[in-house]
């Protein structure tokens, strides 16, 4: 593999984790500015089974996944 196909491999995972890192911020600006008595349903993996879930608890995972993926990028 040459350097110029690793340099785009690597381009193409940055943008894939610039994505998903965009989506989850979206879940997290939903999840802040719902009224407190709103319900919140979490899918299951692998599954399309959903489950209600506590919406603090929820909102918490999801501002934690975001710092993953941002930690991920930052030491790409």
């Amino acid at each position: 593999m040459s350097s110029n196909d690793n340099s785009e491999g690597q381009s193409a995972v940055k943008e894939e984790l610039n994505k998903k890192i965009k989506e989850q911020k979206v879940v997290v600006d939903e999840l802040s500015n719902l009224k407190k008595s709103r319900k919140v349903y979490i899918q299951q993996r692998n599954s399309n089974i959903f489950f209600l879930a506590d919406r603090s608890q929820t909102l918490s995972s999801c501002k934690r996944d975001l710092d993953n993926l941002k930690k991920e990028l930052q030491d790409m």
